[in-house]
């Protein structure tokens, strides 16, 4: 991400918790590429939901689009 904003580096931050909260239960001391490819996948998941939950909460009407916007 180039240049990301203060709402965009305090989601990237708050996924820290959830993602060591992940490691810690498969874990820690297993390397990543011993991973199964379910276990990458739910932790790709467990970050990303982390980053658009928050940024959701910083900015909850800052949609791509709303209803208002539709023409149809």
């Amino acid at each position: 991400m180039i240049d990301p904003t203060k709402n965009e580096t305090h989601a990237m931050q708050s996924t820290l918790q959830p993602l060591g909260d992940y490691v810690a239960s498969v874990g820690m001391q297993r390397p990543l590429a011993d991973y199964s490819q379910a276990e990458v996948l739910q932790l790709i998941d467990v970050v990303i939901t982390s980053y658009q939950n928050t940024l959701q909460e910083l900015t909850p009407n800052d949609a791509p689009f709303n209803e208002d916007d539709i023409p149809f």
